[in-house]
């Protein structure tokens, strides 16, 4: 049985909570910890310039090809390959040390990079890689200097700059623009608080309360950016923590269905077999074997 994933935080002691590590180097550091599934409470940007790996993010295999930038939430579940060469540049940076003003904070929350409601976000980069290049050197450069009260500024600008480009190129991939909208700030509002109230609230009707419209019109909201009722996508969330649990935790079925607000065990089992056609056993003895 996997052990519990394990929540990383971002590094102490750095002049910056921001970082940019060799990929060659952190696997050669520390393969054990981030070719075991893992969550960092951290941005991550990997550019895999070498190789073609399979990186795992939340059951979810991302193939990944020379040249892929692969862009990722914090808090976000994952796994390195532990079978396939590859190098590249990783980027690392916390929210505090982007976020100085609510527009940062905004921006983060509402990038296509880091919040594709469809797919993880990776774009490949083509003849843009010498402008990605050039951005990587010059905050390499930067981060070398001593610290002073412009450093700060001027690497969440390069890195703002980084983003803004890839934004670019990202639309340019066969990205899937949802226009901005109401219904769309529904759906947003909606998953944050989905995020804080999966396990004690499993209703359509309390996220309603919470945004201050009817469950026909959240439906509404969600249907026609997502393609499902708030009810699937709740149902989506909760399995997920579920699946989660089973597969890289010890914690029996019983332990599961109470942290999931299951009254019942047998609540618990009868709603996992319903929406995944196993039982919580008998996915993770699935899980077990790949």
């Amino acid at each position: 049985m996997s052990e519990e994933i394990k929540k990383y935080d971002f590094k102490t002691g750095l002049a910056q909570e921001f970082e940019i590590v060799d990929l060659a180097e952190l696997y050669k550091k520390h393969k054990d910890t981030i070719t075991t599934t893992h969550r960092a409470g951290f941005y991550h940007i990997i550019w895999f310039q070498q190789g073609s790996p399979t990186h795992l993010v939340d059951f979810n295999p991302i193939e990944i090809k020379p040249n892929t930038l692969l862009f990722l939430n914090k808090d976000i579940v994952h796994r390195f390959d532990n079978k396939n060469k590859f190098d590249g540049k990783v980027i690392l940076f916390t929210d505090t040390f982007y976020c100085k003003t609510e527009s940062d904070l905004k921006y983060l929350r509402n990038s296509i990079l880091f919040n594709d409601l469809f797919f993880v976000s990776k774009i490949q980069v083509h003849k843009q890689s010498e402008l990605f290049s050039d951005l990587l050197k010059l905050m390499k450069c930067e981060l070398q200097n001593p610290k002073d009260n412009f450093q700060p500024e001027i690497l969440k600008n390069l890195l703002h700059n980084f983003l803004l480009h890839s934004e670019r190129v990202k639309r340019e991939q066969n990205f899937i623009e949802l226009k901005k909208d109401i219904d769309l700030d529904y759906v947003m509002i909606f998953k944050d608080f989905l995020e804080k109230g999966y396990k004690n609230h499993k209703q359509v009707s309390y996220y309603s309360k919470q945004i201050c419209i009817t469950q026909k019109r959240l439906n509404q909201a969600t249907t026609k950016v997502l393609g499902k009722t708030p009810k699937e996508i709740i149902d989506h969330r909760i399995l997920l923590a579920a699946k989660r649990l089973l597969a890289h935790t010890a914690k029996n079925v019983k332990e599961i269905a109470f942290d999931l607000g299951f009254g019942e065990p047998t609540n618990f089992i009868k709603y996992f077999r319903k929406h995944t056609k196993n039982t919580p056993v008998e996915f993770r003895e699935i899980s077990n074997m790949e």
